[in-house]
């Protein structure tokens, strides 16, 4: 009982703790230091007004998207950028700079701990499926990223994405990001109840955990897209740690039909992975998406599994890391490492 009480309350700790954020450990500028470099309050204003709110996000932008905001001319968005430039560093770095800011980045593990902490060694097949998926990551799903997932229906892609809502919140001592969850859902399979029993099996409050997860319905890819502008806000004022997207391109493959608009929807698919880049590197935030597969009719008989990706190359090429999830015999689930600039190909079996 007296354990019991003394976890309830180390959780509860926890979430409090959260909210406690350091400013010397803000990873961006505010956007309303441009104020102090002789900016008008009025146009620092339309910059958030427009879905900018900080000087990092601002130099992301060309300055033919800037002079695109009503009450912006092109003598003024010059004079904003110059201002920006002297707040923030978007020019060269040395090697051991950009080492050094790697050590900002956060790994959040996907369930187990004990093999997060592992280095390496032999894996024993009693393991479950997520302790030796959180071993294939070396960590677990890290900030400033993208890490897709790919698979067939019911191949546990939602399922880790319930989990991270939780393991998310966790302190970083516990390989948690130690902060809040949004999550975008595009096909309907959110699921609130599914959040309270992997609450309670890491010993937290299943009510403020609900609490710490913003939570949004997309249906069209257009309302997908606007919801994204909207993060900005939010994740410039509160300790975000991640964003869930379930899934990427469930509305694109429902919004844009035949071969005639293929051009149209992989360009506007283009735009939104370039915003879901941009808020992961600058609010220093994982970027979890779920992705579903189509069918390759020129993969033949000798191709033991002819399903791949969808979304083409410009999904492939914007992703920073890319798991295949598949069914395998019975309850198993077989998740492979199909993708990783620092990453060996590895694969995991449930049991």
């Amino acid at each position: 009982m007296l354990s019991a009480l003394k976890s309830e309350e180390t959780s509860q700790m926890q979430l409090v703790e959260r909210e406690e954020i350091d400013d010397d450990d803000d990873l961006f500028e505010a956007i309303d230091k441009l104020i102090a470099q002789g900016i008008n309050a009025g146009d620092v204003k339309k910059l958030q007004d427009a879905g900018i709110h900080t000087c990092n996000g601002l130099m992301m932008h060309t300055k033919k998207n800037l002079t695109g905001i009503k009450g912006l001319s092109e003598a003024k968005v010059d004079k904003i950028c110059e201002a920006a430039e002297k707040i923030v560093n978007f020019g060269y770095m040395t090697g051991s700079d950009a080492l050094l800011k790697r050590k900002s980045v956060v790994r959040i593990t996907t369930g187990c701990q004990a093999l997060d902490d592992l280095l390496g060694g032999i894996i024993s097949v009693s393991f479950t499926f997520w302790f030796i998926f959180s071993q294939c990551l070396a960590g677990g799903i890290e900030t400033a990223a993208i890490t897709e997932a790919f698979g067939e229906f019911r191949s546990g892609k939602t399922q880790l994405a319930h989990t991270l809502c939780v393991t998310t919140q966790l302190p970083t001592n516990m390989k948690g990001g130690n902060g809040k969850v949004a999550y975008i859902d595009t096909e309907g399979t959110f699921r609130p109840d599914r959040i309270v029993p992997i609450a309670e099996r890491f010993g937290m409050d299943p009510g403020a955990v609900l609490d710490n997860i913003i939570y949004a319905r997309a249906y069209t890819y257009e309302h997908q897209y606007n919801l994204l502008l909207g993060l900005a806000a939010k994740m410039s004022e509160e300790p975000f740690k991640i964003l869930i997207i379930d899934s990427i391109i469930a509305l694109f493959r429902v919004d844009f039909t035949g071969r005639g608009e293929l051009a149209d929807r992989q360009q506007k698919l283009a735009q939104m992975l370039s915003r879901i880049i941009k808020i992961a590197e600058e609010f220093n935030v994982a970027v979890y998406m779920t992705n579903q597969v189509i069918s390759d009719p020129g993969g033949g008989m000798f191709i033991s599994d002819p399903k791949k990706p969808a979304g083409g190359h410009v999904l492939a090429h914007a992703v920073t890391i890319r798991l295949s999830f598949r069914k395998g015999k019975g309850e198993q689930r077989v998740c492979k490492v199909f993708d990783a600039p620092n990453l060996p190909e590895a694969e995991a079996i449930s049991f």
